[in-house]
């Protein structure tokens, strides 16, 4: 295990990148944007906290696939209406988005959050005719902590779960610059008091002490500036799930928050990689 000074170095990427609030200044003006010019649903709720709320862009036509983002900020902060910029892209190329919020720490713990997205991801499949989307392709993407909920999401047991869903209804993963293996998190002076894991709790919310009952389709990026561990967590979970594994997008040049950009960017290969698994059948 690395000491305290260095878990903090390796994954606080806000430390990291200290230019951090121009990206979130710059995404939160984006996204009031796209709320103004999309056609959208917002603040749908999917349970009964306030928390538990959800926006949906609507693609314009029935039948087209569903992508569902979940945001970072390591359990702990922002909001899906930071995230509102990422749509106008994948709406052009006629797929629905939707963008997640859930409780954040230190008020609400990890295995809350988890079941939180399972009762978000299960609301939106079982409401596919009234938002007009095909439930057969839903993909989730998730950045940083977000990327480790997307990944517990592909590790879900459907039917046990709700007896009424399919084992496979998430249809393809892509994790951007995610969290696996908790472990280290859960020693990291600069978050350990907001998540609260000993080391039980840490190895249960990891992603890699799970095997996916079927190969969901996973794409995995990093950010090439970002550190040994978010390196690590990357190569992990495409060891631990080599069955899922499908592609390593290159990240030359981004850092944490960068990667996030190439996400809506039509020409990045990451956004063609998401696209590619929305479009499968």
């Amino acid at each position: 295990m690395l000491d305290p000074i260095e878990l903090d170095r390796q994954y606080n990427p806000r430390a990291a990148v200290p230019e951090h609030p121009a990206f979130f200044a710059r995404w939160r003006a984006d996204s009031e944007r796209a709320r103004k010019a999309l056609p959208a649903d917002i603040d749908l709720p999917y349970g009964k906290s306030n928390s538990e709320r959800l926006d949906f862009f609507h693609a314009g036509h029935p039948g087209a696939p569903l992508l569902i983002f979940i945001h970072g900020g390591y359990w702990r902060s922002l909001d899906k209406s930071d995230f509102s910029f990422l749509a106008p892209a994948f709406v052009a190329k006629n797929a629905n988005v939707a963008l997640v919020n859930y409780g954040l720490a230190p008020g609400t713990s990890l295995e809350k959050m988890v079941r939180q997205l399972l009762r978000a991801v299960s609301w939106l499949y079982k409401n596919d005719t009234a938002m007009r989307f095909d439930a057969q392709r839903i993909v989730i993407a998730g950045h940083s902590a977000g990327a480790h909920l997307a990944a517990m999401m592909a590790a879900a047991d459907w039917s046990r779960w709700d007896p009424s869903l399919p084992d496979n209804l998430v249809r393809g993963i892509v994790c951007i610059s995610g969290l696996y293996d908790l472990e280290p998190l859960a020693q990291a002076p600069f978050l350990k008091d907001d998540i609260q894991l000993d080391n039980a709790g840490a190895r249960k919310l990891s992603p890699i002490s799970y095997r996916p009952s079927l190969a969901v389709p996973m794409v995995t990026a990093v950010g090439g500036d970002e550190s040994t561990e978010f390196h690590r967590q990357n190569t992990l979970i495409r060891s631990s799930w080599p069955s899922c594994f499908q592609q390593n997008v290159p990240m030359t040049g981004r850092n944490h928050f960068s990667v996030v950009d190439a996400l809506c960017d039509q020409d990045h290969p990451l956004f063609q990689s998401t696209l590619s698994l929305l479009s499968a059948r």
